[in-house]
């Protein structure tokens, strides 16, 4: 159906550049480079820097980085 691909790729576009603007706000995550996914240059950024408001306290390492306070 043309208007969920439509809504499908809108919704993409829109991601992409609001991790663009987290990568160029919170330095040192990389979401540039993972937009968003869990990489393992991501994942011990947040082990050096910390969690911060954007990260989805859901997402099972950062559940289990609060939760163990690593």
């Amino acid at each position: 159906i043309p208007s969920i691909s439509a809504a499908s790729i809108i919704a993409k576009v829109t991601r992409d550049k609001f991790i663009t603007s987290l990568a160029r706000k919170n330095k040192g995550y990389y979401w540039e480079k993972n937009f968003g996914y869990g990489t393992k240059q991501h994942l011990r950024a947040i082990k050096k820097l910390g969690i911060n408001k954007h990260h989805r306290k859901t997402f099972s390492p950062i559940s289990k980085i609060k939760n163990h306070n690593i």
